[in-house]
């Protein structure tokens, strides 16, 4: 979801500026102290659960971190052509499921301010499995909750970590996103396909509406 469907800014401003500026406050620290201190702490739980925590965070760091989101929640915004994407998907038949590593109560802070929960079959975070998405038991997991076949999926995703497991798992198609954050340079997505936006893989077909461009075609 996060630098996939939405712009990442969101979450990179979040976590890099507006919580160092709080914690300062709060702490009562130099916002270079807070920024050193909490970046140490990121680096420690990344690619873990619990770095995709809200409530391990507002313990590990005895902040209300939700208050702090809904501060600058104006800043989420869903990338260009995701929208048109899902539709022409849900018009040709597609099942869509949206995975993510997201808390579940960012997910509904955000699925409430973007508006795409209808457009998906089902909402899965890898909080409910036990697991993050960087594990290839997550797609085990995944596949007992979801049934789906690896060789006839397709997954879009902004971190590589995540693709790899999922290549080891064997999902067939798989997608990169370049530019997960648009304030930012695009990023090296390695051997994977990418997109820089979701209207590469549709087509205008002249009347309002998308047809689906196979993911095999992406360059």
């Amino acid at each position: 979801m996060d630098g996939t469907l939405l712009d990442l800014h969101f979450d990179n401003h979040f976590w890099q500026a507006h919580v160092p500026a709080r914690y300062a406050q709060v702490k009562g620290m130099s916002p270079a102290a807070a920024r050193e201190d909490l970046m140490a702490r990121y680096h420690a739980r990344a690619g873990t659960l619990d770095w995709y925590s809200v409530d391990f965070w507002a313990t590990e760091l005895e902040l209300d971190v939700m208050s702090l989101k809904e501060e600058v929640a104006h800043l989420i915004a869903v990338h260009p052509g995701v929208i048109d994407f899902l539709n022409a998907a849900r018009a040709a038949g597609k099942r869509l499921l949206l995975v993510t590593n997201a808390h579940h109560k960012s997910l509904t802070l955000k699925m409430a301010r973007t508006g795409l929960q209808p457009s998906f079959d089902a909402l899965i975070t890898s909080h409910e499995l036990g697991l993050p998405k960087e594990e290839p038991d997550f797609w085990r997991r995944l596949q007992q909750h979801q049934a789906f076949d690896p060789a006839r999926s397709l997954l879009i995703d902004d971190s590589m970590p995540v693709l790899d497991s999922a290549r080891r798992f064997g999902i067939r198609h798989l997608l990169a996103v370049r530019r997960p954050d648009t304030r930012q340079a695009e990023k090296d997505t390695g051997d994977y396909p990418a997109i820089a936006g979701f209207t590469e893989l549709i087509t205008d077909n002249c009347d309002g509406t998308f047809s689906l461009i196979h993911p095999a075609r992406v360059a």
